[in-house]
């Protein structure tokens, strides 16, 4: 196992319920050295619970600008070179956080991404992930079971090279695209966490037509620069 320094980012937007257990799980993890929770715009407490539940630090949007911008702000904030990526939502289940870091830190991956248990209700109906999937492929020719998997671990290299993360509900349909298109390692890792199921009411349709804009929106995007390329004789 090498020495590489890790940093647990932890974006989180009205968190309050489940912020303290996230953190004092992402604490109590092996090789992690610092635990950045970044408040998007919170009209809850996420903030000062972070703090009480002993997050290294934590940052505070003066305003909700949505989950890639979250995740940049940590990662300026950060100073590993591992970059272990949890939602807010996570609570004790962030613990396996381990599962993701091991294969990093062990050399057999550049990325990797979390795999959830199968839910058997709740939910949405899979558009988003099912578009999210077909880009992914149809851009890398990888099949990625998970690719909306907030739950990663990453060479801070990585994310460097890329520009940084995508903006607002991109970022991990994009960051997958980005990455896999430049030759690296990632490796989908079957983990035991479960977070909150966006509900099938009036706000729970509003996040997912946000969700499906924003990752159209990554996938034309990348898809347009990849003509671009192909016309230009570049890989």
């Amino acid at each position: 196992m090498c020495s590489n320094r890790v940093s647990a980012i932890i974006p989180a937007y009205n968190e309050a319920e489940t912020i303290t257990a996230t953190v004092k799980a992402a604490l109590a993890l092996p090789f992690v050295s610092e635990v950045v929770v970044v408040d998007d715009g919170s009209s809850d407490e996420t903030a000062s619970l972070a703090e009480k539940a002993g997050a290294t630090k934590v940052i505070r949007h003066p305003r909700n600008m949505g989950k890639g911008e979250a995740m940049n702000t940590g990662l300026k904030a950060a100073s590993g070179d591992v970059l272990l990526l949890l939602d807010g939502d996570l609570g004790e289940t962030a613990s396996e956080g381990f599962k993701l870091l091991e294969p990093v830190l062990n050399g057999q991956a550049d990325m990797t991404i979390a795999r959830f248990p199968r839910r058997t209700k709740g939910g949405g109906f899979g558009i988003a992930l099912r578009i999210a999937r077909w880009g992914v492929r149809a851009l890398t020719g990888r099949p990625i079971q998970f690719p909306l998997s907030g739950q990663r671990a990453v060479k801070r290299s990585v994310i460097e090279e890329i520009g940084g993360f995508p903006p607002r509900f991109s970022v991990e349909t994009g960051m997958t695209i980005d990455v896999l298109r430049r030759g690296y390692r990632v490796l989908e890792v079957d983990t035991n966490m479960a977070h909150r199921v966006t509900g099938r009411d009036a706000a729970g349709f509003l996040h997912r037509g946000k969700q499906l804009r924003d990752i159209a929106t990554a996938i034309l995007k990348r898809a347009v620069l990849c003509g671009l390329q192909r016309l230009k004789g570049q890989p």
